[in-house]
């Protein structure tokens, strides 16, 4: 089966996706380049066309509104942009981080490439960590990403990590939204891209303040079904829908990992949960890397925040 994963390197335990080279910790970021299959550029080239002809011998032309990006090890063409585009680098995604490690006591644990280097990305573990009903417990991270094929703008955003289950969840900053996001119609600037972060501790406070309310709300068998109701309704995909909703609510119910936990059992917290880890593990996909992609850049990423969404409106 192909794979969308070219490369990936790891820290610590295994990722969720369990996929990648193990590294030991505290490796420098050169390290993390060459484990990761992150130590080549992107280049660009001019579009040439040949046009056909009356005589069947066509005129090598120019085409001088877009070109070529194609990766410095292998050559392999990686997408055709316009000349306004703006390229981020494999290395500039790992160099985002140097500082952060030094300094604010993050630890970089997976960094990879995705879809043959159209798509390269990297996570680190912040600071950041919380423990809800029956030592549940969530850890902060920073995850940077970028794509060159244009289905990703360069991407900065808090997530977290519950590690009974390895569920992960996006964390919003303090003006609402889920991440920044750099199009490539602009120059990525890291320094810029972290003072809009803020890095701080409030939006973590804020975060796990709502999943300890989250845990604290019963919910009654009705208000779950709903919830799975509105969550998949689409009336266009009624039996892919059908099957989702009975593997969540079987998670939801005690089948999913940390399901019997006090945070989890018949509480709000628990229904986002199966939500996450159906999402991250459970839903149909072609391969555990295609079901990467999705829980993190593509339609899992939205499922799991309209979830959130809903879980948070149980509270009003």
């Amino acid at each position: 089966m192909t794979h969308l994963i070219e490369s990936m390197a790891y820290t610590n335990a295994t990722p969720w996706h369990g996929l990648g080279n193990r590294l030991s910790p505290k490796q420098p970021l050169e390290v993390w380049a060459k484990q990761a299959g992150m130590d080549w550029q992107i280049r660009e080239s001019p579009v040439y066309y040949i046009a056909d002809s009356n005589e069947g011998i066509g005129m090598t032309s120019l085409y001088e509104d877009q070109k070529v990006l194609y990766r410095s090890d292998t050559e392999a063409a990686l997408s055709v942009v316009s000349q306004r585009y703006q390229v981020v680098q494999p290395s500039e995604i790992l160099e985002f981080y140097r500082d952060l490690t030094r300094v604010s006591g993050f630890t970089l644990e997976t960094a990879g490439v995705l879809k043959g280097g159209r798509k390269v990305w990297a996570l680190a573990k912040t600071n950041q960590s919380a423990k809800l009903k029956g030592d549940d417990v969530v850890n902060g991270y920073l995850l940077l990403a970028t794509a060159c094929d244009g289905t990703l703008a360069t991407t900065a955003q808090f997530t977290s990590i519950r590690v009974v289950c390895n569920n992960t969840l996006a964390i919003a900053l303090e003006n609402g939204t889920s991440a920044v996001k750099v199009p490539h119609s602009t120059t990525f600037d890291a320094k810029a891209v972290k003072q809009q972060l803020g890095l701080s501790i409030s939006a973590w406070d804020d975060f796990i303040y709502r999943m300890k309310i989250l845990s604290e709300r019963k919910v009654k068998s009705h208000e779950s079904m709903d919830f799975v109701l509105r969550l998949f309704a689409d009336p266009s995909a009624k039996l892919a829908n059908e099957r989702a909703m009975k593997k969540v609510l079987t998670l939801y119910e005690g089948n999913g990992r940390g399901a019997e936990l006090a945070s989890s059992k018949g509480t709000a917290f628990g229904l986002l949960n199966a939500i996450t880890e159906f999402v991250d593990h459970e839903r149909r996909a072609r391969s555990t890397d295609y079901r990467l992609d999705s829980a993190w850049f593509g339609a899992g990423a939205n499922l799991k925040q309209k979830a959130l969404n809903q879980s948070l409106e149980l509270l009003r």
